[in-house]
């Protein structure tokens, strides 16, 4: 239980949000994959990805570390995996994101393999990349017959498919993409709308041969079989979805000015500031040199990048920010950051509607049902739906009281709360503070950093 207090002023500072928890996976995942070492620097040492790790060292990759995020993967090549027993018994605790694309991965070994997690990643669908997998050839099985994990999955020889996805989910993408790498043909994976793609940028930063094309009837995102991957150096930016939470206490605590250093601007993952700034949120890009500032959802050439993943500084202004609808496109490239911008439309100037995020309900909690019950008992007029949410703000942040927050597991329900508390009148609660490790473990330290009269 943790207890906060409304910030006496306006909040300040510089910081450095940690590394982006998808590039992070994928980086551990294609260096296991890859002919030799991978250096990743900027490595999220969080729970999740450590998850990752931990799968990949019991498949026989020599992962070492040196401190400050810096990591070497010892590649083994694409058929290189070496599991220490048959059928190999991974976990994947939190995460969500290994169970899924390790899946793909899985399927084409030439051992059997288990995956399990917690209970709530035990809870979530997998039938989404079970029926891909199985028309590939996999045998991808829900052990409990309900189409979640744990999954058990015998690698077989894998066909070429074309699969429209129902939903667009960067998981599934991943998942289908690199099962595909396996493949006796091209893989083509069709998407609704784009979501984020760091997957694709980084198989082609290591020699994969992957192509997205946009037609009438969606993004099709093609990759051929492959028989060596080549490890490239991996500069992770800073977390986006971590940086929401500091981009909207800012927007919400008057007369706050912060700038956040190297976050990700990728333009699949950029909307919650295209959003922002559709409400009137003052958010600033920095160029490293002279050149001029994009616009968000750009990919700037001038940025510094590495694995074909842009990044810049933030600045950030309070702003008096006003209601908008929010939904389509827009959606995917933000679903993690939709809890934290319900809290930030609840002290705008009018109404809010998020929608097409259904999603929602199948994270690590129903963030729908999470986000409305602490919102409405925080005195904000919040109605949800079944794709997401109607919000009627009221303006400036006397809109919130202080309340006791259900938090439900869930780190991002967790921090998202906290920055309301930040806008808040009188003390608000989190039943758990804990489960913030899964993504960021230092985020109240940080929080801490910016309110005035702290070190």
């Amino acid at each position: 239980m943790l207890k906060l207090i409304p910030s006496p002023g306006p909040l300040r500072g510089v910081l450095s949000v940690p590394g982006d928890k998808s590039v992070s996976h994928r980086a551990v995942m294609l260096g296991s994959l890859a002919d030799g070492d991978t250096v990743i620097s900027g490595f999220l040492e969080s729970a999740d990805c450590l998850s990752t790790i931990g799968c990949f060292r019991s498949l026989g990759t020599e992962i070492s570390t040196s401190g400050a995020g810096y990591l070497t993967v010892h590649g083994q090549g694409l058929r290189g995996l070496k599991p220490e027993a048959d059928p190999a018994i991974l976990y994947t605790g939190n995460s969500g994101t290994t169970t899924r694309i390790m899946a793909g991965i899985l399927s084409a070994q030439s051992f059997g393999s288990v995956l399990t997690g917690d209970r709530s990643v035990n809870s979530r669908p997998m039938k989404r990349i079970i029926d891909p997998l199985t028309r590939m050839g996999a045998s991808v099985t829900s052990i409990d017959d309900n189409n979640c994990a744990p999954l058990m999955i015998h690698g077989a020889q894998l066909h070429g498919i074309t699969y429209r996805s129902p939903v667009a989910s960067a998981q599934v993408k991943s998942c289908i993409l690199l099962a595909g790498l396996y493949a006796d043909s091209p893989v083509t994976v069709i998407e609704p709308v784009l979501s984020r793609d760091h997957t694709e940028r980084m198989l082609r930063a290591f020699g994969a041969d992957i192509t997205t094309v946009r037609m009438d009837d969606g993004y099709h995102i093609t990759v051929n079989p492959c028989s060596r991957l080549s490890p490239v150096p991996v500069a992770v930016p800073g977390d986006i979805s971590s940086a929401a939470y500091f981009i909207a206490a800012a927007l919400m605590v008057p007369d706050s000015d912060i700038v956040l250093k190297n976050v990700g601007i990728n333009p699949t993952r950029d909307a919650f500031i295209r959003a922002l700034r559709l409400m009137g949120a003052d958010i600033e890009l920095l160029p490293e040199g002279p050149e001029k500032a994009p616009s968000a959802g750009e990919d700037p050439d001038f940025l510094s990048s590495s694995a074909g993943e842009p990044s810049a500084d933030l600045r950030i202004r309070y702003s008096h920010l006003t209601g908008a609808e929010i939904g389509g496109g827009l959606i995917p490239a933000m679903i993690d950051e939709l809890p934290v911008l319900a809290v930030a439309a609840s002290a705008a100037e009018g109404k809010t509607v998020i929608r097409d995020a259904a999603e929602l309900r199948v994270k690590e909690s129903d963030r729908i049902s999470a986000v409305t019950e602490g919102l409405s008992a925080m005195g904000a007029d919040i109605e949800a739906t079944d794709d997401g949410f109607v919000i009627n703000g009221k303006g400036g942040r006397s809109s919130l009281r202080g309340a006791s927050i259900r938090c439900r597991s869930d780190h991002r329900i967790a921090m998202s709360f906290a920055v309301a508390s930040l806008a808040a009148e009188g003390e608000t609660v989190l039943d758990d503070e804990t489960c913030v490790r899964i993504s960021y473990p230092d985020f109240f330290r940080d929080l801490e950093s910016l309110i005035p009269g702290n070190p």
